[in-house]
């Protein structure tokens, strides 16, 4: 019940778990409840412009799909119209990936797209 009611305030379906098509829009209310239930999260911070996000995208998109992250929540700020979003992460760029357990940051990363590297950021956030 606690996993459908997240999924409806982020505004996202659950076909396949919260992360299994893409990544949600970031809304503060979805990432707050998502916190509050000990959930584990990513935060992109992403581009349309930016080619080293284009990169990320289905790199992530892949890894969302694997069984192991599928009770991971997935939310893009977008860099250029959430502005405020993108200072309270203190995100300097797009291209960064911050890894959440419940309330605690668990690690970061900036311009990664090495699919390892992205997969032990997404371990991270698991607990």
């Amino acid at each position: 019940m606690r996993r459908l009611v997240l999924a409806l305030i982020s505004g996202f379906a659950l076909a396949g778990g919260p992360a299994a098509a893409d990544s949600a829009p970031f809304q503060p209310q979805a990432f707050e409840a998502a916190r509050a239930a000990g959930k584990p999260i990513l935060v992109e911070v992403d581009a349309s412009w930016c080619p080293t996000c284009a990169k990320q995208r289905p790199i992530i998109a892949k890894l969302a799909a694997e069984p192991e992250f599928r009770d991971l929540m997935i939310m893009r700020v977008d860099f250029d119209s959430q502005k405020d979003a993108v200072q309270s992460f203190g995100a300097r760029m797009q291209s960064t990936l911050i890894v959440f357990n419940g309330k605690d940051e668990r690690g970061r990363a900036v311009g990664v797209t090495d699919e390892a590297e992205i997969r032990a950021l997404l371990m991270k956030a698991k607990g």
